[in-house]
């Protein structure tokens, strides 16, 4: 894989939204608590403040990351030409041997979310799938071994 970090539209929008968040609503209350905390006198035993402090850190780490992170993003924004294989962004439906189908969507590291069935496209699920075919045969790696399973769909449908 290239060092290109790749996210859906979808994604590059809620980081940007969460970075506007932070600036706009999040960071100004904190500061203001710290401020309003200041004003008290004794900052060394004011557990407001220090725990103000601590989030104002919290928080720019955060934008720091967020600022850097929106500079590395690759959106990927177009379907593929061939659909019918799996490639960022796809919806995946696999049918392992021993287990019930289920559907996954391969999305960007910053965005995996396994309750909604999204894995990001680094995982070793997501590798075993990239590039395969409706009807083709794969090994997922999972934590409890390899099992073989077979890709029933791909989807490009809401991307």
């Amino acid at each position: 894989m290239s060092n290109k970090v790749y996210i859906t539209p979808h994604g590059a929008s809620q980081l940007r939204a969460e970075l506007q968040f932070l600036w706009r609503d999040k960071r100004p209350k904190v500061t203001q608590q710290v401020s309003d905390a200041a004003a008290l006198g004794d900052r060394s035993e004011n557990a407001d403040y220090i725990y103000g402090k601590r989030q104002l850190r919290e928080i720019d780490r955060r934008i720091r990351f967020l600022d850097k992170r929106l500079d590395e993003l690759e959106v990927v924004d177009r379907i593929p030409s061939d659909q019918s294989k799996v490639f960022f962004g796809a919806w995946v439906q696999v049918a392992p041997d021993s287990e019930p189908v289920f559907t996954l969507r391969i999305v960007g590291e910053d965005e995996f979310d396994l309750k909604l069935g999204w894995i990001s496209v680094n995982s070793p699920v997501a590798r075993s799938l990239l590039g395969k075919s409706i009807g083709d045969e794969v090994f997922l790696e999972r934590p409890s071994g390899r099992i073989p399973a077979e890709i029933l769909a791909v989807s490009y449908e809401g991307f």
